[in-house]
């Protein structure tokens, strides 16, 4: 068994590793792949469900046919909390769709920065995460 430090380091060449170049390229087999192409259309499904609902919830909350000034304003703070929600769910779906697209590219799995794969207990807590750890700490810092 080759170690993984000296196939991420370019140590050995493809042909010595025993990988094909698309194996190399995609840095993750088929089985990998498949498992997190379907939980990533599971939480879609769950994400575009919720977002319908939080949607319809927000028009009947302008249904309501209150008069007391206290109860219009409580209904306006609710209705601007759910479509909040909603905005926050429709980016991550947004990201849903796009690791979706890297999967079908092969690009999934693999930093869109440095390259390097994902760590799987990244990719098992934000199966759309498209940058690693490192990366993604510099983007937040705005040094990316």
């Amino acid at each position: 068994m080759v170690p993984e430090s000296a196939l991420r380091s370019g140590t050995l060449s493809s042909r010595s590793k025993g990988l094909s170049a698309d194996k190399v390229k995609a840095g993750m087999d088929k089985k990998r792949l498949e498992y997190y192409k379907k939980k990533l259309l599971v939480r879609r499904e769950e994400l575009t469900k919720t977002i319908a609902r939080t949607q319809e919830e927000g028009r009947t909350a302008d249904e309501d046919p209150t008069v007391d000034l206290a109860d219009k304003a409580a209904n306006s703070y609710t209705k601007e909390f759910l479509f909040g929600m909603t905005n926050t769910d429709r980016t991550i779906l947004n990201m849903i769709d796009a690791a979706l697209k890297r999967i079908q590219a092969d690009e999934y799995g693999v930093c869109a920065n440095c390259q390097e794969e994902l760590q799987q207990k990244r990719l098992e807590a934000v199966p759309w995460a498209k940058h690693c750890i490192a990366c993604q700490e510099k983007m937040e810092q705005g040094l990316l």
